[in-house]
């Protein structure tokens, strides 16, 4: 077997080694003649495997890095391209920004510098998403006040002319006007249920997702399977069991009715894993805890994807549209956050939540924080 022998770095060029930022550099024809370590680690190849391999091969479907690429050549000054979606030859996509400089040093002919963007877009994003939800608190909070009041007296009117009405046949009516006034006041009542402040204690979340898995097969005995998939060496962490369960119910229980709606065998999975170096609520960690929720349903429509956790948003006939705000609300509650990527066959919901190193006095202190804090029911 041939081996490969890298080409030296030029003196003016050595010091891209140690940069923290992802270096390419390549020929006129777009082959890969070197790749620094950041490079490496951030895509997850080999140097000397993709040595003289065509950027089309190494990055499929790369069109945008491509047009990049030709505005700087053909105008012979660095360009940038921010924040685009870039894929290696494993599969692997990730989000970046570009700088192409042109040079000309022996075959070198430019360099492509990649910084990775996905920190500061899921910061960006957690970021709106809690702007978004305290707005919506605020919003409903507001609109379910203005509800109530006249609600009491359409149905209280109601009740008085059933009383009146001569003839029984048409108390049918009135009947519809007080059910519905009950089913509007029970939603109104779910909107603004005194906010119950977080106990924090130590938590196991395996407990959690067991207990959410023994209510959802006592719910659908015969409709679901549940798998786990666990990493049973993950810590207790720091958080509200009552609340967890909750938030979790609501994920999935909207996965089983879901399915239910489609009349297909439903396949529900617990999954959780450790996660490394995590930003959440503008706060680094250095471990987290990462569960996901997968089912095999149908996929949440195209046309709300962007907007399931905003309250009264549902894509199932006859849904409230609360369950995935208040796990929202519920996962922040404990500095966490929730993503969701969905497709048709494959939904999955990702909780994120910290790992705190806090002894019997700091969980006191931070059950008085939260007693003190003032909150919403959403």
């Amino acid at each position: 077997m041939k081996k490969i022998t890298m080409p030296s770095l030029t003196p003016e060029l050595k010091g891209i080694e140690h940069l923290a930022s992802a270096v390419l550099l390549c020929d006129i024809e777009g082959h890969i003649l070197y790749m620094n370590p950041s490079a490496e680690i951030l895509f997850g190849l080999s140097a000397k495997h993709i040595y003289k391999m065509a950027l089309d091969e190494a990055f499929p479907h790369s069109d945008i890095l491509k047009l990049a690429i030709s505005q700087a050549l053909n105008s012979d000054t660095p360009y940038r391209e921010h924040e685009f979606l870039i894929t290696t030859l494993k599969h692997q996509s990730y989000s970046v920004t570009c700088t192409i400089t042109p040079i000309q040093t022996g075959s070198i002919r430019y360099i492509l510098e990649f910084q990775q963007m996905d920190q500061q877009l899921r910061i960006a994003k957690e970021e709106r998403m809690l702007i978004q939800q305290q707005a919506n608190s605020e919003l409903i909070r507001n609109l379910a006040h203005e509800i109530r009041n006249p609600l009491g007296g359409l149905r209280g009117a109601a009740q008085l002319l059933e009383h009146e009405l001569p003839d029984v046949s048409l108390k049918e009516y009135t009947q519809v006007i007080i059910k519905e006034a009950d089913r509007l006041q029970s939603l109104m009542d779910r909107l603004l249920v005194p906010h119950q402040k977080p106990k924090y204690e130590p938590t196991n979340i395996h407990e959690v997702l067991e207990r959410v898995r023994s209510l959802l097969l006592a719910e659908s005995p015969d409709e679901i399977k549940i798998q786990r998939d666990y990493d049973t060496s993950l810590p207790d962490i720091i958080g509200d069991r009552e609340k967890l369960i909750q938030a979790v119910l609501n994920i999935a229980r909207n996965a089983v009715q879901a399915m239910h709606e489609k009349q297909q065998q439903g396949l529900i999975i617990f999954k959780t894993r450790a996660e490394r170096q995590i930003m959440l609520a503008k706060k680094r960690y250095r471990v987290g805890i990462k569960l996901d929720i997968i089912d095999n349903g149908p996929g949440i429509p195209a046309g709300i994807r962007d907007k399931i956790f905003y309250p009264l948003v549902s894509g199932r006939e006859g849904g409230s549209g609360l369950g995935l705000s208040l796990a929202q609300t519920y996962v922040s509650q404990h500095q966490g956050m929730i993503e969701c990527k969905s497709e048709p066959g494959q939904t999955t919901f990702t909780i994120l939540l910290p790992i705190k190193d806090l002894d019997t006095k700091d969980i006191s202190i931070h059950n008085q924080e939260s007693q003190g804090s003032q909150g919403s029911s959403l």
